[in-house]
C-alpha cells in the first residue's frame, strides 16, 4: 500500500460519487485515513466471518462479491467494477464480512480505514449522519442487485 495524500487523492475522492455534497472538512477526514492500493486479479480482499474495518472505492478493475453454500462453493452473487464501493459491514455491529470478495482482473483501488471513520463517525454526529446516508445507498444498490438476481434465478 502506497500514502498518497496529494492533491490527486483528494480530488479523486472528492469527486466520487459516493462523497458528492459531502462538506470539505469531511473530505479532509477521508483524505486522512485513504491510500491507494493495486490488487492482483483472483487476490482475495476479505472473507466472510472475518472482521470488517475498512471499506473501498474501486477506480479501475473487478471484484466478485461471493458466498459460499455447501457443497456448490462459491456463488457469485454480484460484481462490481469502476466507480463502485466495496464493504459497507464496517458501519454495522458486529462489524464482520457477510460474504467473501474476490478481484477478478488486476483492481486499483482507494482503502479507507473504516474503524477510524466510525470512531469520528461517533464524535461528531454530523460526519456520522453524513457517511450513514452516502452507505445506506450503496447498501440500497446491493440489495436490490440481489433481489433482481434472486427473481432472475428463480424464473429459470
Amino acid at each position: 500500500m502506497t500514502t498518497n495524500m496529494d492533491t490527486s487523492l483528494a480530488t479523486i475522492i472528492s469527486k466520487h460519487a459516493l462523497f458528492q455534497g459531502l462538506a470539505p472538512q469531511y473530505l479532509s477526514l477521508l483524505a486522512e485515513v485513504a491510500w491507494h492500493i493495486e490488487l492482483a486479479a483472483n487476490e482475495v480482499i476479505f472473507r466472510e466471518g472475518d472482521p470488517a474495518n475498512r471499506f473501498y472505492l474501486i477506480l479501475d478493475g473487478e471484484v466478485a462479491l461471493e458466498s459460499t453454500t455447501g457443497e456448490r462453493g462459491p456463488v457469485v452473487l454480484q460484481t462490481i467494477g469502476t466507480n463502485d464501493v466495496l464493504g459497507w459491514s464496517w458501519l454495522f455491529p458486529p462489524y464482520y464480512w457477510h460474504f467473501d470478495a474476490r478481484t477478478t482482473k488486476p483492481t486499483k483501488a482507494i482503502f479507507f480505514y473504516g474503524t477510524w471513520l466510525r470512531e469520528n463517525a461517533e464524535r461528531d454526529p454530523g460526519f456520522g449522519y453524513q457517511m450513514m446516508k452516502q452507505m445506506a445507498a450503496v447498501i440500497i444498490q446491493r440489495l436490490q442487485a440481489t433481489r433482481k438476481k434472486l427473481a432472475e434465478a428463480e424464473a429459470r
